[in-house]
């Protein structure tokens, strides 16, 4: 499902909450922070424009370890996504999901 799943499939997600699962029945919840396009696809890509998703934790600062993480979205439902953390801001910690 990722493969067909598009940057215009989050742009109106931005500000909303992604329940982060990891460990044995531990979650954080993630808001969806900023969507950033990558340019245009590519021939080795033709079905999707490279783009990035940056998710915070507003909560306690946890420092996750990059990973394949399961995310839930009321819209979306169960995505398995690749998180790498890239620090925090002002109000939490953040983390990249990178989509070629």
């Amino acid at each position: 499902m990722l493969d067909q799943i598009s940057k215009a499939a989050f742009d109106p997600l931005r500000g909303q909450t992604f329940r982060l699962s990891y460990g044995a029945d531990q979650s954080l919840d993630l808001e969806l922070a900023e969507t950033t396009s990558l340019g245009a696809a590519s021939k080795s890509s033709p079905h999707r424009a490279p783009f990035t998703l940056v998710f915070r934790h507003n909560g306690e600062r946890r420092n996750l370890p990059q990973g394949t993480y399961a995310l839930e979205h009321t819209d979306l439902g169960r995505l398995e996504i690749f998180l790498v953390p890239i620090g925090p801001d002002s109000q939490g910690m953040r983390y990249e999901a990178v989509f070629t």
